[in-house]
C-alpha cells in the first residue's frame, strides 16, 4: 500500500492510501475544514491538490455537492458519432471522478471516522475492505459508496422471479436491472440436469436456474468478493444443496447441459471495482465464454448468452462482429429472446447517451455447437 503524507499543526503525518479505483496516492495534500470555500476547494482539486477533511462530516458532504455542481457547469461535449460521444462522456465522467476524489478523510485504526456528526462506518468498511491495520486515507466519494453499498446489502433487491431478495456485497454488481434476470427465468428451458453460471456475481442467475428445477448448478466468478456474496445468497435462498460457487475462474471443470453467461455489456476499460460489472475491456469475458463454450457443453447442450446491444448503438461493436464470433467458436444460434430495458435512463433525454439507451434491446442468445 502506498502512503499519504501531510502536515497538520506543524506536525508531519502519514497514513496508508487506499483506492478501489486504483487512483494514485495524492502527492500534494492540504488540511481543510468548515472554513474552506467551495470555489477554492474546486480550484485546488482541479490543480491536483487533495483536501484532507478535518471539519464536520455533513459539511464535507455539502462541500462535495458544491464541487460537483461546479464540475457539472461545463456541459458534456457531443461527438460526431455515437462512439465519439461515448468516449467524450467517459472522459468527462473520469475528470469528474478525479476532481471529486480529491476530498479525503482519514479512517483511524478499526475504521473509526473521527469527524463531528460522522456516522459509524466500521461495519460498512469492514464489509468492503476486510481487516486493515493502522490508519487509512480514502476519498470521501469512495467512503460514501461504501456506506451506500452497506445499506443496499442490508436492504437487498427484490427479485420477482425468486419471490425473494438478493443482497449484493460491495464491489459486486447488483441485479437492479431486472430484465436480464427475467430472460433467464422465462426462456424455454431444455432438458437440463446440470448448469454453469459464469460470472455469477450475486448468484442471482444460479439461484433462478435452481428455482426452475435444475438439479445441479455451479456458479463461477473471478472476483473473490463475488464468490463470497454468491455463496451467502444461495445459502440464504435455500439452494445451498444444489448450487456450488467456485472461483476465481471463468469456467469450472467438466461439462454441463446448460452454460449461462451475462458478461459486462460494454467493451471498454473499467475504472473501478464497481464498473467491472458494466465494462469489459476488449470484450475479454465475452470472448472467453464463446471460445470455451463447446468444450464445456454436454452433447446437445445449450449456451445462453445474455447481452445488451447497447454497444452496437454506441458504435463499439457491430452485430456482424458478434455473429462472426459465434461462428469462429463453432457455435450456431438456436434461438433468441428479446426484451426492452425498463430503467430510468431510457427516458432521460438529458443523458448524452440517450439515443443509444432508447434503442437498446437485451437478448438471450441460445447457442449450440455446430454439427
Amino acid at each position: 500500500m502506498s502512503t499519504v503524507h501531510w502536515t497538520e499543526t506543524d506536525t508531519a503525518r502519514s497514513a496508508h492510501w487506499h483506492s478501489e479505483s486504483s487512483a494514485p496516492a495524492p502527492g500534494r495534500v492540504v488540511v481543510a475544514d468548515d472554513t474552506m470555500k467551495a470555489d477554492l476547494a474546486y480550484r485546488l482539486a482541479c490543480e491536483g491538490t487533495a483536501l484532507l477533511w478535518r471539519g464536520d462530516f455533513h459539511n464535507a458532504r455539502q462541500l462535495l455537492q458544491a464541487m460537483s455542481r461546479r464540475v457539472d457547469r461545463k456541459p458534456s461535449k457531443v461527438g460526431g458519432s455515437p462512439a465519439e460521444t461515448f468516449h467524450l462522456h467517459r472522459r468527462a465522467r473520469g475528470h469528474r471522478a478525479r476532481v471529486l476524489g480529491k476530498l479525503l478523510v482519514v479512517l483511524e485504526e478499526g475504521f473509526g471516522l473521527d469527524l463531528r456528526r460522522a456516522p459509524d462506518v466500521r461495519v460498512a468498511c469492514t464489509e468492503a475492505y476486510g481487516p486493515l491495520s493502522g490508519s487509512v486515507v480514502v476519498s470521501l466519494t469512495e467512503l460514501l459508496g461504501v456506506i451506500g453499498a452497506h445499506e443496499w446489502r442490508v436492504k437487498g433487491v427484490e427479485v420477482p422471479a425468486l419471490g425473494a431478495r438478493v443482497h449484493a456485497h460491495y464491489g459486486v454488481f447488483s441485479p437492479v436491472r431486472g430484465e436480464y434476470v427475467d430472460l433467464v427465468a422465462e426462456a424455454p428451458l431444455p432438458r437440463v440436469r446440470s448448469a454453469f453460471d459464469l460470472g455469477t456475481g450475486t448468484g442471482v442467475l444460479a439461484a433462478v436456474l435452481a428455482h426452475r428445477g435444475v438439479e445441479r448448478v455451479v456458479g463461477t466468478d473471478i472476483s473473490p468478493r463475488a464468490v463470497v456474496c454468491a455463496r451467502e445468497n444461495v445459502r440464504r435462498l435455500g439452494f445451498g444443496g444444489r448450487v456450488d460457487v467456485v472461483g476465481p475462474a471463468l469456467f469450472p471443470e467438466g461439462r454441463a447441459d446448460l452454460v449461462v453467461c451475462n458478461p459486462p455489456w460494454i467493451p471498454a476499460r473499467p475504472t473501478s471495482v464497481v464498473e467491472q460489472g458494466v465494462y469489459d475491456a476488449g470484450s475479454g469475458m465475452l470472448q472467453g465464454f464463446l471460445e470455451g463454450l463447446v468444450a464445456h457443453l454436454e452433447p446437445g447442450g445449450e449456451g445462453w448468452l445474455v447481452l445488451s446491444d447497447l454497444a452496437e448503438h454506441l458504435g463499439l461493436r457491430t452485430r456482424d462482429e458478434l455473429l462472426t464470433g459465434f461462428a469462429a467458436a463453432g457455435l450456431r444460434v438456436v434461438g433468441r429472446v428479446d426484451t426492452r430495458p425498463r430503467h430510468s435512463r431510457v427516458g432521460d433525454a438529458a443523458d448524452p447517451l440517450h439515443a443509444a439507451r432508447a434503442a437498446e434491446v437485451t437478448s438471450l442468445w441460445r447457442l449450440g455447437a455446430v454439427g
